[in-house]
């Protein structure tokens, strides 16, 4: 009996015959395991782990980890691929949890880059900054995202990437951690050199203008030569003001209230179908008797992408007789995954982190008014796109019309009004944050806090006051 054998019989023993049962048509465990190693933090919280020949999708082989009743118990199986560096590769890996109440946290991937001897490497500098970088920090760990499950609960872990130019081996990590009496399985790990990803390069667009509220059809229609000079300097997405039709006329917002689609929606779609671009825009809407205040999505084929209700309120609109929206929606466009937030949304990190949650790149926001320095936060703490669309004068040292970067920084902005501001960024291109910190929009999906329910409301103050 070989030793692999012998492991995997070892090893397995807690999960009965399944775990070792080597079926002919399975890989063998010489194959499967070769070159793989079990590893924990420390030897009191380290997990059981076992092969199961017949796991996976394809039956082909899983490794498996599980925990006992302890809330501390992390362990790993890792393995190290040889890489070229500055070479691209791809991650694929195939992962089924069971009593794991957050996966995406506490059964995360690493990959660790490493050199000929098992040392960390540094970080490539910059694109263009090569000459010019100074002292390099350590090359951060990668952290594939979790993509769709198949019908029998595995769920795909992909991710490419470029391997620093000192590297010579990556180690696979693959963990369970904080989970009580859970148990994971893992198949179809490979790293296999690919072509680098491809340049998404898009144009984004600001519009820095207050419509004169002589009448809400009106107001629109002061947009139109707006959008023609973005279109003039080739955006591809130009995002507007809040409530377009009812700036300044002096209406309540369930009096200018419409639905959507609509005439406003309409008018807009005919524009962006003219100039073959994506717009943004904020209105109120009205859906039998509640009225929205709701951020449309308008494609270069003039049709509605989607929208976006307003999930936060300030005490003024509900006052009026608004009503909230509850979900965080997404869009796939040709242009990558768009997601929309309006004014109010931006005082609050749980908005702009929901959408980042699902996947959005780019963030428009179509604000009456706000601190700047919220707009910097919302962009850089989840490493998005934000484009922000503001009703407040450039001198008044609030809210600006611009496009922030994922460091939170403006690299297009508008200082007059009836400017349009483009910039050109490029969504296939990751963001290493300095300080060490590596590509946090990855990292953060795996590091922020697991969902909490709502709290027992706080009790009041005593009668007699405090003692």
């Amino acid at each position: 009996m070989s030793m692999w054998m012998k492991l995997a019989i070892v090893l397995g023993a807690v999960w009965g015959a399944a775990a070792t049962s080597f079926p002919a048509s399975g890989a063998s465990p010489e194959t499967f395991l070769a070159g793989w190693q079990a590893a924990a933090p420390r030897e009191e919280i380290r997990p059981a782990f076992a092969y199961d020949a017949s796991g996976g999708p394809q039956r082909s082989g899983a490794l498996v980890i599980a925990t006992g009743a302890s809330v501390a118990e992390h362990g790993w199986f890792q393995k190290a691929f040889p890489v070229t560096g500055g070479n691209s590769y791809r991650f694929e890996a195939a992962r089924k949890a069971e009593n794991v109440a957050v996966p995406r946290r506490s059964a995360p991937v690493r990959i660790v880059w490493l050199d000929a001897v098992g040392k960390a490497v540094l970080a490539d500098p910059p694109a263009g900054q090569e000459k010019e970088s100074g002292r390099l920090p350590l090359a951060e760990p990668e952290h594939p995202l979790d993509g769709p499950a198949d019908r029998d609960g595995w769920t795909s872990v992909p991710g490419v990437y470029r391997a620093p130019i000192h590297a010579t081996q990556a180690v696979v990590e693959l963990h369970l951690q904080w989970s009580p009496r859970g148990r994971v399985a893992w198949s179809g790990v490979t790293l296999a050199e690919c072509s680098p990803p491809p340049s998404r390069k898009v144009r984004l667009a600001t519009v820095h203008y207050v419509p004169t509220g002589k009448a809400p059809r009106m107001n629109c229609e002061e947009y139109a030569p707006l959008i023609a000079d973005a279109a003039g300097q080739q955006a591809n997405l130009v995002v507007l003001g809040e409530t377009v039709p009812y700036v300044r006329v002096g209406k309540k917002p369930h009096e200018v209230a419409e639905p959507v689609p609509g005439p406003s929606t309409e008018y807009f779609g005919e524009l962006a179908r003219k100039h073959q671009l994506h717009i943004v825009l904020s209105l109120y809407e009205r859906e039998e008797t509640a009225v929205y205040n709701t951020a449309v999505l308008l494609g270069p084929d003039g049709r509605l992408i989607g929208k976006y209700r307003k999930v936060c309120l300030p005490h003024s609109e509900i006052e009026s007789g608004v009503t909230p929206g509850d979900s965080y929606p997404v869009f796939e466009t040709a242009l990558g995954k768009v997601a929309m937030m309006i004014c109010y949304d931006g005082f609050f990190p749980e908005v702009a982190r929901e959408l980042t949650n699902r996947g959005a790149e780019i963030i428009a926001w179509p604000v009456w008014g706000c601190n700047p320095l919220l707009a910097q936060a919302r962009a850089c703490e989840n490493h998005v796109y934000v484009v922000s669309s503001t009703y407040a004068d450039a001198k008044s040292n609030w809210m600006i019309s611009a496009v922030f970067d994922h460091a939170g920084q403006p690299v297009a902005k508008a200082d007059r009004w009836g400017q349009v501001a483009v910039a050109e960024v490029d969504l296939g291109q990751r963001y290493f944050w300095r300080n060490n910190l590596g590509d946090f929009h990855a990292m953060a999906q795996r590091h922020r806090p697991a969902p909490t329910p709502e709290p027992a409301a706080m009790p009041g103050p005593s009668a007699a006051g405090p003692k």
